[in-house]
This record gives structure tokens, sequence and C-alpha cells, in this order.
């Protein structure tokens, strides 16, 4: 198993180029699915969970070519015609259940084991089995696994009981080439969810309202290939921030969206971090004033995003003052608070609530655990700044989100080595 070596770095300096979206490139490359043309997806990050889809997509029949030189995935889907995901394809990856509506859409039948829930809490997919029997399916659970089929794909409202992003996509994929029109509400607002939607409609779909709460779709017979660019991710956006506020350093982050970021900017600002915009991207200064603390309630998009919660609890044991975390989206997301613990910060966790102290307990090396993949994001950030040596295990994690992490952390300076352990 691989282990980060992380020691105490002093401020980041530098510039880092943001990778394309994970959470948008995944549904985006199942949404080829829907077309036998060919679809050629830039900006696309090299991680393991891309690898997955490129892989599920094959399975399927697909031809899939990778040229990461280019960070391009091309998709032809002409020879599509299968319609049960393997097994072990879909234990790898919960995003594995983003083929499962335009599967239907495209064969009109689809199987797939149910993802479990994960470490950070449990994520069902009865919202999606919801959504999909409105538009006419047939869909059902048993014994771990989920069976769909339909004669025939039709129009309806749809109200989700809570803004599942997941859902959401499914939805309007199936809802794209079904026949009248379909008004999903209470939807998602993630960027995600606008850039799958602007796919879509360069394969020919006709969605609006993407990004509010309430999306329309008019079904249409049939989608074509199309070309299009990923969206920068704006998680990774966010950890990079944070990197540079708890190092107290200066880094310029490139490739950005800083609209994507707006409740990380406010509670970093409220920190005292200081942030500005440039030509080539945004800059983040932690050098210049005292941090201090503040308290953060995740939310669903627009709100602060759950997964930034990590990062900046780690971030808010380093700065003066007590700070409070309300976590609001999944009920078991503070196990890093544990891990942070064993680096010497005093988190008292209740709930869903967690107090932090701030710097009345300087953070210490230790051997802790990468419990998730924001997690261990964190755990790392804490390093950096911690006095001595950590040891950050289960980097697996780190690595399905985070694109050439080590290298990126690197070039600003972080002592951050990946060894085999």
């Amino acid at each position: 198993m691989a282990k980060y070596i992380v020691e105490n770095s002093g401020p980041l300096y530098g510039e880092v180029e943001i990778s394309g979206a994970k959470n948008a490139a995944l549904p985006i490359l199942a949404a080829t699915v829907l077309t036998d043309g060919v679809c050629e997806i830039n900006e696309v990050p090299r991680l393991k969970d891309i690898d997955v889809m490129c892989r599920i997509l094959r399975s399927l029949g697909a031809k899939v070519e990778e040229n990461w030189d280019e960070h391009t995935v091309t998709v032809d889907g002409s020879g599509i015609n299968v319609s049960e995901v393997p097994y072990d394809l879909v234990k790898l990856m919960r995003a594995s259940i983003f083929v499962m509506g335009p599967l239907l859409a495209r064969l009109g039948k689809a199987t797939i084991a149910q993802p479990g829930g994960c470490a950070i809490g449990n994520r069902p997919i009865d919202l999606h089995a919801k959504g999909l029997r409105t538009l006419g399916a047939r869909v059902m659970i048993s014994e771990g696994m989920v069976y769909a089929a339909a004669d025939k794909l039709t129009g309806a409202l749809v109200y989700l009981d809570f803004p599942s992003v997941g859902a959401t996509e499914n939805i309007m994929m199936a809802a794209a080439v079904a026949e009248g029109t379909t008004i999903i509400e209470n939807a998602a607002e993630e960027p995600e969810i606008v850039d799958l939607a602007s796919f879509l409609n360069r394969m020919g779909a006709k969605i609006k309202g993407a990004g509010t709460d309430t999306i329309r779709i008019e079904g249409v017979e049939k989608l074509h290939g199309a070309r299009h660019a990923v969206i920068p991710d704006r998680i990774e956006t966010g950890t990079f921030m944070v990197a540079a506020a708890i190092t107290r350093g200066n880094v310029l982050i490139k490739n950005c969206l800083p609209d994507h970021v707006r409740p990380v900017i406010a509670k970093l600002i409220e920190c005292g971090a200081v942030i500005q915009d440039e030509m080539e991207g945004m800059r983040v200064r932690g050098d210049i004033n005292r941090l201090v603390a503040t308290d953060i309630k995740t939310l669903p998009y627009p709100g602060f995003p759950t997964d930034m919660q990590a990062p900046f609890m780690a971030l808010l044991t380093t700065v003066s003052g007590s700070s409070t975390v309300i976590e609001t989206v999944f009920e078991n997301r503070f196990m890093h608070a544990q891990e942070l613990s064993k680096m010497g910060a005093n988190i008292r966790v209740d709930g869903r609530v967690a107090s932090i102290p701030g710097d009345k307990c300087p953070l210490e090396g230790a051997q802790v655990v990468s419990t998730d993949l924001r997690a261990g994001a964190a755990l790392v950030l804490a390093g950096l700044v911690a006095k001595g040596t950590t040891e950050v295990s289960q980097i697996y994690h780190v690595e399905r989100g985070y694109e050439n992490f080590v290298e990126k952390m690197s070039k600003l300076g972080a002592k951050i080595r990946l060894v085999e352990d």
C-alpha cells in the first residue's frame, strides 16, 4: 500500500494549474451512451475513476480512445449493445450508476449492481429510481441489483425530495430522448449539472434551466456526437486555495472559475486571507493578515460545499479563535476529525457539529489514515504545517480525485512524497 510522507513545508509559493472536474467528466462520459455517434471529451483528468468509467463504456460495446497527452477521451458509441454493467467495475466506483439512465434510454433496459454507501455516509439510489419510474420505467431493486426496463420513456413532472446531483443527472440524461416534456423540480444546481446539460445540448438535446432548481427538458428523437471541454474542478480549486491559506503562502491558481467557489472565497476572506483576481487566474494569500476563526455550514450548491468541509477544518485548527463546523449533507463526514486529533487538534464532535478551538493546540506529525477522498487531502494540508513528519495511508482515496497531486504540491514547495509501504 502506498502512502504520503509529508513534512512541515513553510509557506507555499508559485502557481498551480487546475485539472478538469472529475464530477463533471464522469456523467458526461456516461452520456455518450445516448448516441451511436462519436464524442470527443476534452480536459478530462487522468484519474482512477475516469479509467473505471472508460472500462464500463468498453464493456457495453463502445470504442474508447484515451489520449492523456491531450487529456482527451474519444467515445464511439455505435457498437453499444450490452445493457448490464459488470459487477467487478460497479464495485470500484459509485458513479457507475450514471449509465443507468442512458442505457435505459438507448436500449430500453439496464442492469447494474446497487452501489452501496461509503465512508462519508449513505447515498441511496432511491431518487434515481423514483425519477426513472416517473418517466415510465419499471425499476426493481432486489438482492443488491437494480433492474430497469421501459418500452417507452415519456416526459413527466419529477419532484426530487432532495436536490441530489446524481439523480438530477440520471433523470436529465434519460429525459433528453424521452417523448414529450420533462420538468425536474428541486433539481440540484451544481456547476457539474450545467456542464452536463451543455454537453447534452451540443448533442442535440433541448434542456433549459440547468443551474436553477427547475430544469425543463424537451425530449428529442435522437442525439448525435459532439465535442466538449470539461469545466475546471472547483473542489481541487478550493483545496489549493486552502493550501495557500493554511501554509500562510502566496499561490496563483490558474484555469479556475471563481464563480464556482464563491462560498470558499467568502469564508477564506472571513478568516483573513486575501483573494486577488488576476489575468491568469486567482491569487490566494495567507501571508498578509493574521488568520482568525469562522463558522461554516455545508449545504447543497450554491452553499458551502460538503467536499470542502474536511480541508477547511484542517485550516481552522491553525487559526486564532474557536470555530464551528456544521455538516448537513452527509451523516458521517467527520471521520477526519479523529485523524486530525491524532495530530494534536482538539476537535469536539457532537452529531453533525464539530467545535474547533483553533491554534491553542499546535499540530504535530503523526501516522494518520485517509478515510475518504477529501479527508485525505485535509490530512496532507495539516501535515504541511505540522511539526515533524506526517504519514498518510490509504491514499488511493486521494488519487481518485486529484490529478498529479504530489507533483502539483511539490511544485509549490510542499515537502511531500509518495512511497510504497
